[in-house]
């Protein structure tokens, strides 16, 4: 008996080869799969107050803009452990169920983008406040351009003074 002439029984044939090469199982719809992903932020969170940038240039914000940023952030008195900080370029599937879901986000605040960008079903201009789904959002122009004009600082302070009762 030759290796060319050899004779497999069926039932080992069928152990061998119990499954198939193809799943017929239906894959989970695309939003779901990008709603279970995980998304990397700076910050503790412990107030649930989300601030979205979109920064290429650093992981999160660069020095002078994070330094602009903790400015503002404590004129709010608050710090970087009440917020949690996303960079949209370092979470390009991020949206907005997302963040509600995994971090309890009770206000959100865009730097730089619109209500698009997170796939809000809603549409709103910068420095109008706008509740929706128990949440407070806020747009705003990017951080970098609020350092260049303090006609948009002080838009953006007014908003903040009537988020947080300043």
């Amino acid at each position: 008996m030759s290796l060319d002439n050899i004779q497999i029984p069926i039932s080992i044939i069928q152990s061998l080869y119990g499954k198939s090469l193809y799943d017929l199982k239906v894959v989970k719809d695309l939003s779901t799969i990008i709603e279970s992903n995980d998304f990397s932020f700076l910050g503790s969170n412990q107030k649930n107050i989300v601030l979205v940038v979109s920064s290429s240039l650093a992981i999160y914000l660069p020095d002078e803009e994070l330094n602009f940023l903790l400015g503002i952030l404590t004129a709010c008195k608050l710090s970087m452990a009440d917020i949690a900080l996303i960079n949209m370029k370092k979470n390009p599937a991020l949206i907005y169920t997302n963040i509600t879901s995994q971090l309890n986000a009770e206000k959100i605040f865009l730097f730089g983008l619109d209500a698009q960008s997170l796939k809000l079903p809603l549409q709103f201009e910068n420095y109008q406040i706008q509740n929706y789904n128990n949440q407070v959002y806020l747009s705003s122009v990017s951080l970098s351009e609020l350092q260049k004009d303090n006609g948009e600082k002080l838009k953006l302070w007014n908003c903040l003074k009537t988020i947080f009762s300043l």
